[in-house]
Formats: C-alpha cells, sequence, structure tokens
C-alpha cells in the first residue's frame, strides 16, 4: 500500500500518523484562511497541490470531521489527475495511502458511512452524458467503483443498496460506447474486467450490439460465450446470424461501395470496374469470415443452422465455405444424426473441394464414431484414393485397439492404393488405446494378412521404429507378394522410394512387399537409433 507497511507500520501506527497530517491540516488551513474550519473549496484545491493526496487522507479518516466533508474528500480523491501516470488519489503515492488503502483501515461502521455517501456520486459520475468534445469523464468514477466492488475481497461495500446501486451503474456503463470504452488505455481497470466481475448480468444487454457497423463483434461474441446465460448466447447467435444475412447480400455491397470508392480516391488509386468489383467482394468475404469466427465462440442452434446450410450449399464460393465449416468447430450437436449427415454428405461427395473435404473431415472427428464409423466405411471405394486416405486416417484416430480387426477387415478389401496411405495410417497405429502397438504390428503383418493390411503395419516402423527393430522388417525382404496397383489416372499415386546407390540416391520402384521392407523401411530404420527408455519405462535394475 504505501511507505507506512515497508516499515512494517501496523494500522494503528497508521491511523496515529494520519492524525498528526489531521493536525497538519488544520493548522495550514486555519492560517491560509483566517482560522475558518475546512470546507469544500478548501479539499477540491487540495487536488492540485503536492501535499494534497496527505491532507484529503487525513479529513477522510478523522472523525471530527463532518461526514458530508469526508465523503467529499474522498469524491476528491477519486477525480485527481493521475500523477505519473498512477491514480495516486485511489491506489496511493510512494509515501501515502490512497482512498483504498485508508477506506480498509477504517473501522467498519465509520467506513459504511463514507461508502454509502460515496455511492450515489459514483453514480452520477458514471452514467455522465459524453461532453460535446467528446471527454468521457466517466473512467475515474467507473474506476472506483470497480475497485471498490473488488478490492479486500468485496468487503470495502457491504450495503447491499449501495451494492447494487454500483453493478447497476457499471452495467449500464458497460453498454454505452462501447467501442471506445472497450480500446481505451487510460482506465485502470478495463471493460473487459468490469464484464468479468459482473458476468452474466454484464453481458445481458451486449446483444444488442451486434450490427453492421459495430467494429467489435468478435470480442462481444467471446465474452457472450464466455459469461452469458444460455439465453444471451441464443440471442447473440441469432444476433449474428441476421448480421451474417445482411452481410452476404447485395444491400451490403451497396451501402459499402462510395465507402470503398472514397477509400480509392483518398490513396489516390485509380482501379477498373473489374479490378473494384474484386476489391469489393474481397472486403464482403472478409467481413463474412469475420462475423463466422464470431458464430464459432458463440455458437448455438441459429448459427449452427446457418453455418451448416452455407457450407453444404456448393453454389457458395469455396473460401467462404470453408470458412463456415471451420465455424462449426465444437459446435455441432454429437446427438443430432441430421448434422452428421450434412457433414458426411460435404466429405462424401465428389464435386467437393480438398480443402472443404479436410475441414470436413475434422468436424466430423468431432462426432462420436458409433454415429459415423459405417459412412465413412461406405467411402473406401471411392474412386479417388484421395478420399478414402482421409477418411481412413479419421477412423483410425476416432478408433481404439478393439476397432482394428473391423478397419483391417474393410481395408484389406480394396484392390486400388497410393503408398502415401499405408505410410499414413501405420504410424496412427501408435496412439490407439487398449493395446501395445507392438502387438498390433505383429498381428497385422503377419503374411496370412491381406497385403494392405501387412503394409500398414509394417509403415508402423516407418515413423517409430530404430535399428532395434531390423530383425522384425528383414524377414520380410524377398516376399514376393504384389503390392496393390493404382487407380487408372489416379492423380498423386506412385510406388517409388529412394535409396543410395553408390553414394547416389536412386528411385526404386516397389512393386511387392519385399521392394516396400527394402527400399521403404529398412533404410530408415538403419539411420535411426532406439530412444532410450524414459526413467518410467526403465526396469529397476536398469535404473
Amino acid at each position: 500500500m504505501g511507505s507506512d507497511k515497508k516499515n512494517g507500520m501496523g494500522s494503528w501506527a497508521r491511523r496515529g500518523a494520519r492524525v498528526s497530517l489531521v493536525v497538519t491540516a488544520i493548522s495550514a488551513t486555519t492560517v491560509g484562511i483566517g482560522g475558518c474550519r475546512v470546507s469544500d473549496d478548501d479539499v477540491h484545491q487540495w487536488a492540485r497541490k503536492a501535499s494534497g493526496p496527505k491532507r484529503l487522507i487525513a479529513v477522510l479518516t478523522h472523525d471530527k470531521y463532518a461526514p458530508e466533508l469526508r465523503v467529499e474528500a474522498a469524491l476528491t480523491l477519486v477525480t485527481m489527475k493521475p500523477r505519473g501516470g498512477r491514480a495516486v488519489g485511489l491506489v496511493g503515492g510512494d509515501d501515502f495511502d490512497g482512498l483504498l488503502a485508508a477506506l480498509t483501515d477504517m473501522p467498519a461502521e465509520e467506513r459504511q458511512v463514507i461508502v454509502v455517501g460515496l455511492v450515489p456520486k459514483l453514480e452520477t459520475g458514471i452514467n455522465a452524458a459524453v461532453a460535446a468534445d467528446g471527454v468521457d469523464t466517466s473512467f475515474a468514477y467507473k474506476d472506483a467503483a470497480f475497485a471498490l466492488l473488488t478490492q479486500e475481497n468485496g468487503t470495502l461495500v457491504t450495503d447491499l443498496a449501495a451494492r447494487e446501486r454500483l453493478i447497476k451503474a457499471l452495467t449500464l456503463w458497460t453498454q454505452n460506447r462501447f467501442e471506445k470504452r472497450f480500446d481505451d488505455t487510460s482506465q485502470l481497470y478495463g471493460m473487459e474486467q468490469v464484464l468479468r466481475l459482473l458476468r452474466a448480468d454484464g453481458v445481458r444487454g451486449l446483444s444488442a450490439l451486434i450490427a453492421p457497423d459495430f467494429k467489435k463483434v468478435d470480442s462481444v461474441a467471446r465474452l457472450i460465450h464466455e459469461l452469458g446465460d444460455e439465453e444471451t448466447q441464443v440471442e447473440a447467435s441469432a444476433k449474428l446470424v441476421q448480421l451474417a444475412r445482411f452481410v452476404d447480400s447485395d444491400e451490403w455491397l451497396k451501402k459499402k461501395k462510395p465507402a470503398l470508392e472514397a477509400a480509392n480516391a483518398a490513396s489516390k488509386l485509380k482501379v477498373s470496374e473489374k479490378q473494384f468489383q474484386v476489391q469489393l467482394a474481397t472486403y464482403q468475404e472478409e467481413e463474412l469470415m469475420r462475423a463466422f469466427a464470431a458464430m464459432k465462440s458463440v455458437g448455438k442452434k441459429p448459427t449452427v443452422d446457418y453455418l451448416l446450410d452455407y457450407a453444404t450449399n456448393d453454389k457458395n464460393p469455396e473460401k467462404r465455405r470453408a470458412a463456415a465449416l471451420a465455424g462449426l468447430e465444437g459446435n455441432l450437436d454429437r446427438e443430432n444424426p441430421a448434422h452428421a449427415k450434412a457433414v458426411l454428405d460435404v466429405l462424401a461427395s465428389d464435386a467437393t473441394p480438398d480443402t472443404i473435404r479436410d475441414i470436413a473431415a475434422r468436424r466430423i472427428g468431432e462426432l462420436p464414431r458409433a454415429q459415423v464409423a459405417e459412412r465413412l466405411y461406405s467411402l473406401f471405394g471411392n474412386k479417388r484414393w484421395q478420399v478414402r486416405w482421409s477418411v481412413a486416417s479419421l477412423l483410425l484416430k476416432m478408433s481404439e485397439a478393439k476397432h482394428l480387426d473391423e478397419f483391417m477387415t474393410r481395408l484389406g478389401k480394396i484392390r486400388d492404393m497410393a503408398m502415401s496411405e499405408p505410410l499414413s495410417y501405420g504410424p496412427l497405429l501408435n496412439d490407439l488405446k487398449g493395446d501395445k502397438p507392438e502387438n498390433l504390428v505383429e498381428r497385422y503383418s503377419k503374411p496370412s494378412e491381406p497385403v494392405p493390411v501387412r503394409l500398414t503395419a509394417l509403415s508402423y516402423y516407418y515413423r517409430y521404429g530404430s535399428k532395434a527393430d531390423l530383425p522384425k522388417v528383414e524377414i520380410y525382404k524377398d516376399d514376393g507378394r504384389k503390392v496393390p496397383n493404382c487407380a487408372k489416372d489416379a492423380e498423386g499415386c506412385e510406388w517409388s522410394c529412394s535409396i543410395v546407390e553408390n553414394k547416389t540416391q536412386v528411385a526404386k520402384e516397389v512393386k511387392t512387399v519385399g521392394n516396400f521392407v527394402s527400399y521403404c523401411i529398412v533404410p530408415t530404420l538403419s539411420v535411426r537409433d532406439p530412444t532410450p527408455p524414459t526413467p518410467a519405462q526403465q526396469t529397476p535394475s536398469e535404473k
């Protein structure tokens, strides 16, 4: 608090020091104003003097002064101009305490007389209209109200009526001039701190701020998600849908066209009509994506329904569809089969661009495995190996060891395959719960298993194997069973690995399981040292 505490003085010692300050203040005042008593004018004048805070604290803490004067001293401390960027009236300086410390040290009954008298004045200051020149004088009053409600675990304001008045004033404050007040760095306690104090009550009115020209939609959406009750979140969700629909309309384009033309003129930028339309479309896209990001924060049925409709409509631009799918992260209803079907349809469609298919796969990964597994398996026969690659990898990430027989049975039936597939599937065996990956690899790499299954199992070593595993794979170097073919005209499908021959990298075609082991797995393991066991993995003798 102040230097008294640093010197080990207790609260009674500090009060004794303050009594001395009172005497000093009285003497100085008597000399200065011909023996008159301390007045409101004196209190206000002290705020501008170097010793002013000490004198104000002296009046505040001495019970010989009338309560009205002590309250006025407290208010003057609140509204004092900062010194060196520090709100010394409220928090004190290096050699004196401020209002908060002084109130903390007062007896409870005495303090509440001051606080109850101060609250209406803080309320008036918080709710004061902004001056014609745009100066907002509310910050000091708001900071003091927030501090009173939070310091000493909120025990500075024990009068329930006074507490309710401060909370109501702060709530109204957050809903006015939100953008300017949110960004103002001069305040001691920011808008977000105030809202986190008020919680659901504080954000309840913020949904009304969500509008096309409001610049803090993302911040409001985040705060409503974190602090709002169900009703407030649903209301914000619906407002965000209204916003997105407007942004994605010709009306929005007409409204923004003059502003963009003016911006080009101000920048002396000459563009053709075609270039201008591209500018305008890009501007619209950026605004729409911001709305989608805010929807992701809030979630709830209105935004989920809107984003699903937008993402599944192949007439919408690819980038915007991808952003809509991204906005659904964590928001799909795991109990709603219609949600699963909509995203699975996007994944399964041959017309779906790969960027959208990838994001759709991530959304499906958030749903219950039982709800989507059979539909994913049905895509193993897709004519594009990239589709199977995506869904098979997704299935493995959603699976446990107990599901592996089912997965390998389906995988073993495919006829066309790219080498990238087993090399991707194999390492995923490491993360399956329910069994050690080494046991799974041994089981599914046996010659009795279908080739796609064996290649997948052996590919585990491609990522996690080492020199110590060479004996486990070298036994298959002469295996002549053929690897699957690439489908006709398959893009990006090849079976080859590079090895070093005569100090030169040479690409070798992979035609058999033996080739796969010799050209792809063994060279990788030969240069990889075993990973030392962690202390938790070591046996007692090793330790």
